[in-house]
């Protein structure tokens, strides 16, 4: 199923360029077809007695190690799961990357912080299998949209030292080396959890999140991605509409602006009149397009593209 997907939305990239009905259309998504493995439902991690899973899309070709892109999905940390975005990995494989896309205990199972726990243990996957799949660990991209960005910040921004990865600790060898993360991609994440608690940007999903436990408003901070903005952080590219009432362009901006104090390489992108998860196609092809040339100005190309 995950690959016939790859294929069709292949074939609808090439089209872009050429009729979907001509042969070199065809022929591309066939190819694509024949130089990508899946590896579905991988498990990373069993927590909550739930088998947490993983899929992975590498290049059967590639003859040195690949940049790899770990994707996670949205769905305000409650609803949503990975398969409803196997698509999104497509452009990033046309790029010439490997794709590792992640799912994570939603709120019905396991409230905040169980989320971030299990991002930051879907990362150690990664470094744990490098080998096994050929990911070159200086090029690892995060990212993923709404509650997949803000996790993608968390699990690139949150030190070791804060203890969310102490789940799957066991787990490493000694011998590994530490993750280290090339860029993150953050499309219209959340980066200030507390702000979305009370006040005029309280949103429902992330109080439900949260729940009632106390000490949320602390915990709130702890799992921020703008408690933790300091120099040396990987470069941070944000694309976030100015219209977006799920996920306040507040958010996006603070960002930009405390990383740009701290001297952090990052970009800010604004989609105007965009409301959350734009819809048109061009508004994500630049999107897209943008993610690309901010990653290509760091270095982080594809051997061979």
């Amino acid at each position: 199923m995950l690959r016939c997907m790859i294929v069709i939305l292949a074939a609808m990239v090439c089209s872009v360029s050429s009729s979907a009905q001509s042969p070199d259309a065809l022929r591309a998504a066939v190819l694509i077809n024949h130089a990508y493995d899946v590896n579905s439902n991988i498990t990373y991690k069993v927590a909550n007695n739930v088998e947490l899973k993983l899929d992975v899309y590498h290049s059967r070709e590639a003859k040195s190690p690949t940049p790899v892109v770990m994707m996670i999905h949205g769905g305000g940390w409650l609803v949503s799961n990975k398969d409803d975005y196997v698509l999104t990995a497509v452009p990033y494989l046309v790029m010439g990357f490997a794709v590792v896309n992640v799912e994570y205990r939603p709120g019905k199972i396991s409230l905040a912080p169980a989320a971030v726990e299990d991002c930051q243990c879907a990362l150690r996957w990664i470094v744990r299998h490098a080998k096994d799949y050929n990911f070159d660990l200086d090029k690892v991209i995060l990212t993923g949209p709404s509650a997949g960005g803000h996790l993608a910040l968390t699990t690139g921004m949150i030190p070791a030292s804060a203890g969310f990865a102490n789940e799957c600790a066991y787990q490493d060898d000694p011998k590994n080396p530490d993750p280290k993360i090339a860029a993150i991609i953050n499309l219209f994440g959340i980066t200030d959890v507390a702000d979305l608690l009370q006040g005029p940007n309280l949103r429902i999903y992330a109080v439900s999140w949260m729940g009632s436990a106390p000490g949320r408003e602390d915990l709130a901070r702890r799992i921020s991605p703008i408690t933790y903005v300091r120099p040396a952080l990987p470069p941070i590219l944000t694309i976030h509409g100015d219209a977006d009432k799920v996920v306040p362009y507040s958010h996006a901006v603070r960002l930009h602006e405390a990383l740009t104090k701290a001297g952090v390489r990052n970009q800010l992108l604004t989609i105007p009149g965009a409301g959350h998860g734009w819809l048109t196609a061009e508004q994500d092809l630049l999107a897209f397009e943008t993610t690309r040339a901010f990653l290509e100005s760091l270095g982080i190309r594809a051997v061979g593209q």
